[in-house]
């Protein structure tokens, strides 16, 4: 028996969300502020789990942006604003390990990983450092 999804289906509230609806999504402060929004997720392959996100912000018109990898675990969603939020000061922000486009980063790094989990003082998805 093939499984079909309808509309109806897909418009119930659940803790599930592919990952095409996440990307774009708005990341906001605690006070509704806007950062800026999730590029992509990076995927542990293996375990499955989110290891962190990309988070675009700065720039104008989507030109020039910084991209910053967030541990998914310091976001939360927020049903209301209908958006991550991220208790985050503009600081933390401005000092956080981030990079352009235009520059390389290398995604399977693991000391790369671990040094931003201790940035945002967050225990990776695989255990302790």
């Amino acid at each position: 028996m093939e499984a079909t999804m309808t509309p109806d289906v897909m418009m119930k509230p659940h803790s599930l969300i592919a990952s095409d609806r996440i990307e774009g999504t708005a990341v906001r402060r605690p006070n509704g502020e806007r950062i800026g929004h999730i590029e992509r997720l990076m995927i542990d392959k293996i375990s499955g789990k989110v290891s962190y996100a990309i988070l675009s912000f700065g720039g104008f018109l989507g030109l020039g942006s910084n991209l910053l990898p967030l541990p998914w675990a310091r976001l939360t969603f927020d049903r209301k604003l209908d958006a991550y939020q991220l208790d985050i000061s503009e600081e933390e922000l401005r000092s956080a390990p981030s990079f352009t486009e235009k520059r390389e980063f290398d995604w399977g790094d693991r000391s790369q990983e671990e040094a931003l989990h201790r940035h945002y003082g967050v225990a990776p998805y695989w255990g302790e450092f």
